[in-house]
């Protein structure tokens, strides 16, 4: 399935995503049946990114208001561990390639989003948007899922009007790539990492930072992304998944400017740093500035 309302997002903000896709083993046990299930009934990656959206657009013109999903249905992306990896799950490492799975979860991911945008610089103009009530009934939800299902890891973040640099740090210039193209644009691009791999990098970034320039911005959202995959099994994968945005900015070099950024901050060159923050800065900020676009 790809239809036009993937292809073009119905004109929607644009919306990348990081992902973290885990094998079966790493769910609890009364979980893996469902999401197993789920994962089967994914045809296709497009299929799913359809559904998300066709339930979003329904959520905003259901009766009664309100906005938050229910959990009835949580779709399930699925990949495949590359070879070498080791993943397993319970079907056996010689039966097939090991699967990986990357829940929805969006129960949990709505309420998060709620709660930043209520504790955001917008507050009050959600207050009227989102109802208390309303709000009230979803933590009722949250609430549910997490009596269920224990602690509950988060595989998913989101990000509107462009990608956080923090995530271009996870990945390098050489890792799998797919690009998605339909009717002469690019639908989406999706980089793929070990967890391994994007904990390494992620941890490097983090220890040449806090030596040379402790006070970015940027410090803070590798620890807390560093904490984030520190969650997960070994054996998972990282995928950045582009959205309608790489239609603007593909080819994109984010990865290596990012890594080459850091390396010189660590070696003290402000001018090698610079340079890379301007081709950065030249590629994203006119993407962030279509937020404020009338």
């Amino acid at each position: 399935m790809t239809g036009n309302l993937y292809r073009g997002q119905a004109g929607l903000p644009f919306s990348s995503t990081l992902r973290v896709y885990e094998p079966l083993s790493a769910f609890p046990e009364e979980q893996r049946a469902a999401i197993r299930a789920a994962g089967e009934r994914a045809v296709s990656r497009a299929a799913v990114e359809n559904a998300e959206l066709l339930a979003s657009l329904g959520r905003i013109t259901r009766s009664g208001g309100d906005p938050f999903p229910t959990g009835r249905t949580d779709l399930v992306r699925v990949t495949t561990a590359p070879a070498g990896n080791g993943g397993t799950d319970d079907a056996g490492a010689d039966a097939a390639p090991a699967l990986l799975y990357c829940p929805s979860q969006l129960v949990l991911r709505a309420g998060l989003a709620a709660n930043a945008l209520m504790e955001g610089i917008h507050g009050p103009l959600a207050e009227l948007l989102i109802p208390e009530e309303q709000r009230d009934r979803h933590q009722e939800r949250i609430d549910q899922v997490k009596a269920r299902d224990g602690s509950v890891r988060v595989h998913t973040r989101a990000s509107t009007w462009g990608i956080p640099f923090s995530w271009f740090s996870l990945f390098m210039e050489s890792d799998h790539k797919d690009v998605v193209e339909a009717s002469g644009r690019i639908v989406t691009v999706r980089v793929w990492a070990t967890i391994t791999d994007a904990l390494e990098r992620a941890r490097y970034a983090v220890a040449n930072l806090a030596l040379a320039a402790p006070d970015l911005d940027m410090l803070d959202d590798l620890a807390q992304l560093t904490e984030w995959l520190e969650q997960f099994h070994v054996e998972s994968m990282v995928e950045l998944d582009y959205g309608a945005v790489a239609d603007k900015v593909y080819p994109d070099d984010s990865p290596m400017d990012i890594r080459l950024g850091i390396e010189c901050l660590a070696e003290g060159d402000m001018t090698g740093a610079a340079a890379a923050y301007r081709r950065l800065a030249s590629r994203w900020i006119p993407i962030r500035q279509l937020a404020r676009a009338s």
